[in-house]
C-alpha cells in the first residue's frame, strides 16, 4: 500500500480530498445540525408588546374594530385584569393535520390563528402554532387540544396582572378629557387669530394623546378577554421543546445514532454520486497520469 502511495502520488491525494470532504460533511457537519434541531427553544408568553397594551401587528383589522362586552371594559373596577398566555408541547400522529384542527377549533369558539410555521416535513415534522380564544373558552379549548395528541410532553400557564397599568390609563383620560373641555370652552370665547390658533395646537395635541391612549386600553381589554395559546406539534417527541426528567435516557440515545446514522448513509449516497458526476473530470486527469507513468516506464 506505501509503495502504490508513493508511485501515484496524485492520485492518493484526490482519493484523500474525497474522503476528507465526506467525513467532514457528512459526518462532523451534521452532528452540529442534529444538536441545532432539538435544541429548540421556548418562546417567551409573556410579549412585551401586548403588556405594554400595543395592538399587535398579526391582528385581523376586523377584531381591532370589534366592540367587547361590558364586563371587560369595567373589570378595572370589578376585579384584576389578568393576560393569560398558555403554552403546550403535543405529541401528534400528523402534524398537518392537527394544525388544521387547532386553526378550525379557535375559529370556531370565537378566536384567530395569530401565528403558524412548519418545518422539517419530509423527517420528524415540527409545526408552531399560535391562536387566541375567548378566555371564556380558555379551559374547554385546552381539553380539546389535548384530546388531538397522543402524548402531552409540556404544558404552562403564565399571567401578566395589568389592572393597575389600565387603571392609569383610565385616569390619565379622564384629565385629558377635562383638559380638552377646558381648552374647547377657552376655544369658544377667543376671537383674536393668533389666540385661536394656539388653542387649536394644543386641542390637536390633546386629541393625539387620548387617542393614544384609548389605542392603549382597547389592545389591554382584547388582550385579556382573548387567551394567547402557542402550540408546539411534532411527530417525535425529541423535537419538542421541553427538558427530559431524566437525564440519561437510553431509547433517546438510541434514536438519535439511529437517525445519525441514517443520515450519514444518505450523505454517503450523495457523496458517491457527486463523485460519480465529477468523474467527467478526475477520471481523464487520471487516465492521462497513467499514460505518462506508462510512457517513462517503457523509456526505462
Amino acid at each position: 500500500m506505501v509503495d502504490w502511495i508513493k508511485r501515484n502520488k496524485v492520485l492518493s491525494f484526490l482519493i484523500l480530498l474525497v474522503v476528507s470532504y465526506f467525513l467532514y460533511s457528512k459526518l462532523v457537519r451534521p452532528y452540529f445540525y442534529l444538536q441545532r434541531d432539538f435544541d429548540v427553544p421556548m418562546k417567551s408568553l409573556s410579549e412585551s408588546s401586548e403588556g405594554a397594551g400595543e395592538v399587535s401587528m398579526a391582528e385581523p383589522m376586523a377584531l381591532r374594530d370589534a366592540p367587547f362586552s361590558n364586563s371587560s371594559q369595567k373589570a378595572s373596577s370589578q376585579g384584576g385584569m389578568v393576560i393569560q398566555n398558555s403554552s403546550i408541547s403535543l405529541l401528534v400522529s400528523d402534524v398537518r393535520e392537527t394544525g388544521e384542527k387547532i386553526v378550525s377549533y379557535a375559529k370556531n369558539v370565537g378566536g384567530f390563528m395569530a401565528q403558524s410555521s412548519y418545518s422539517r416535513p419530509d423527517e420528524s415534522a415540527f409545526a408552531t402554532i399560535t391562536v387566541r380564544v375567548p378566555k371564556s373558552r380558555f379551559d374547554e379549548a385546552m381539553a380539546y387540544y389535548r384530546s388531538l395528541s397522543i402524548k402531552v410532553t409540556n404544558e404552562m400557564l403564565i399571567g401578566e396582572d395589568v389592572t393597575e397599568e389600565y387603571v392609569n390609563i383610565e385616569e390619565r383620560l379622564e384629565t385629558l378629557e377635562k383638559t380638552k373641555a377646558k381648552f374647547e370652552e377657552i376655544l369658544d370665547q377667543a376671537s383674536e387669530v393668533e389666540d385661536i390658533l394656539q388653542v387649536t395646537r394644543e386641542l390637536t395635541n390633546l386629541q393625539y394623546q387620548i387617542d393614544a391612549l384609548i389605542g392603549q386600553k382597547e389592545s389591554i381589554e382584547k388582550n385579556v378577554e382573548l387567551t394567547k395559546i402557542t402550540l408546539y406539534l411534532s411527530t417525535d417527541e425529541l423535537s419538542l421543546p421541553y427538558t427530559p426528567d431524566d437525564k440519561f435516557r437510553p431509547n433517546v440515545v438510541f434514536k438519535l445514532a439511529v437517525r445519525s446514522l441514517v443520515k450519514s448513509l444518505i450523505g454517503a449516497g450523495k457523496a458517491l454520486i457527486w463523485v460519480g458526476v465529477y468523474s467527467v473530470i478526475w477520471l481523464p486527469i487520471l487516465v492521462v497520469i497513467f499514460l505518462v507513468r506508462k510512457r517513462k516506464g517503457l523509456r526505462r
